[in-house]
């Protein structure tokens, strides 16, 4: 059973404004499979740290992975994706279940809610994918 660590981070210049979403795959010991950075035009910071969190799973799925160790900073996002918040907001429901239909695809998940220090290299990520728009 493969195991992957995916960190995320949404960005949005502006809230709404241009936003971006960053990966960060790595194996348990800390090599990196591989990263994740785009721009998503218009949107919310919510709706970018969902953005975030979809594609670092579906990048993690297409490495092979069965187990995924979700890592982000985005308080909201974890407790919601942990049952622990309501997701009220028609937008956020729908990544929501986007997000929902990749869990189930695997074996296992843990979702810790990382310090925004230990989340550096996503963040520059979709900060990255955010300026795509203005640049």
């Amino acid at each position: 059973t493969r195991t992957l660590v995916v960190y995320t981070d949404g960005a949005s210049l502006g809230n709404p404004g241009d936003a971006g979403a960053g990966a960060v795959i790595t194996t348990p010991d800390g090599e990196k499979v591989d990263t994740v950075s785009e721009y998503l035009g218009r949107a919310t910071n919510n709706v970018a740290e969902y953005e975030a969190v979809r594609m670092g799973i579906e990048t993690a799925l297409a490495h092979g992975a069965r187990v995924v160790e979700l890592r982000l900073d985005s308080e909201l996002v974890a407790r919601q994706l942990m049952g622990r918040y309501k997701v009220r907001d028609p937008k956020l429901q729908e990544k929501y279940l986007q997000v929902s239909a990749l869990i189930a695809r695997l074996e296992d998940i843990s979702i810790t809610h990382v310090p925004r220090e230990q989340n550096g290299e996503a963040d520059r990520l979709a900060k990255r994918g955010a300026k795509h728009g203005i640049e």
